[in-house]
């Protein structure tokens, strides 16, 4: 065998090792792309964010993507924690928190999202203001409120804030409850309802007390609430996932994706709800949009 025969066989077998090995890479750093993605999200608008914003840039990215829609605030988690699903879109960080800590579930967030705040609505007052509002209350006028400590604390704060209740002293506000009430001047009846199931209640309460998502779900348009939440940073909604997968590609690549400008313009996109959606801090700063 010639010199330079011996020459291109080993330059031939180290490319042939070469490509192997490459392969073999690339299968294993690879592997998730080829992985199907379960979101798991409540009713409302959520499955539709996934859908539009975030969806087709995780196909681009070779992911198959499944969303799973649970009937309650509860499951979401659950599935979660037991693997049933890869990530979730439905809660606050405070709510992720609490929940995580009364269940023992290992749970974490990886970006927040613009969410959708929680308002008070009625069927039978009109108001052009909260001034207006007050002077239409009456004693025993009817609210329903979450019945869960996070949200139900959530939403005393918004009347808080609004000058319609207070809370005890030393009571902290965001484990607050009805039973916690301290100057109550409207005479207003407290009722806590399971939250999917607020919106109904509208038929029989004088103001209701609902998430974002469920007004949404049930066709009420947000800018109909007479009262408004403003949205601290741990009350927008995040994507949540198993603390050991924080590492994971697939959750850098959904990270990746909420940043992009694909994301932004569909959220931005007017014939979309997400429009009128408060946006995190971090998003407001990257793109320049403020809150309107």
């Amino acid at each position: 065998m010639t010199k330079s025969r011996k020459i291109i066989i080993a330059a031939i077998s180290l490319i042939v090792v070469i490509l192997i090995a490459g392969g073999a890479w690339l299968q294993v750093s690879g592997a998730s792309k080829n992985e199907t993605l379960v979101f798991g999200v409540a009713p409302g608008p959520y499955g539709d964010m996934i859908r539009k914003a975030i969806q087709p840039e995780l196909e681009k990215k070779g992911y198959k993507v499944e969303i799973k829609e649970f009937t309650d605030y509860v499951q979401p988690d659950l599935a979660l924690g037991n693997k049933e699903i890869t990530a979730n879109l439905f809660q606050h960080e405070r709510y992720l928190k609490k929940f995580s800590a009364d269940h023992s579930l290992d749970l974490s967030s990886i970006t927040n999202v613009p969410t959708a705040a929680l308002g008070v609505y009625s069927k039978t007052l009109t108001a052009g203001s909260l001034e207006e509002l007050k002077s239409k209350l009456k004693a025993g006028d009817i609210v329903s409120v979450p019945n869960d400590p996070t949200n139900q604390a959530r939403a005393l704060q918004v009347l808080v804030k609004s000058g319609l209740i207070t809370i005890k002293n030393e009571i902290d506000p965001t484990k607050a409850s009805e039973k916690d009430i301290d100057q109550n001047p409207y005479g207003l009846v407290f009722q806590p309802v399971e939250a999917a199931q607020l919106p109904r209640s509208l038929d029989s309460v004088t103001l209701s007390a609902i998430n974002g998502n469920y007004a949404i779900a049930a066709g009420i348009p947000l800018g109909s609430a007479v009262i408004k939440e403003e949205l601290s940073e741990d009350l927008k909604n995040v994507i949540a996932i198993r603390t050991e997968d924080k590492d994971k590609d697939f959750a850098k690549d959904i990270v990746e994706v909420v940043n992009s400008e694909a994301f932004k313009n569909e959220i931005e996109n007017d014939q979309h709800e997400f429009k009128d959606f408060q946006r995190p801090q971090w998003y407001s700063e990257k793109w320049n949009i403020a809150n309107k």
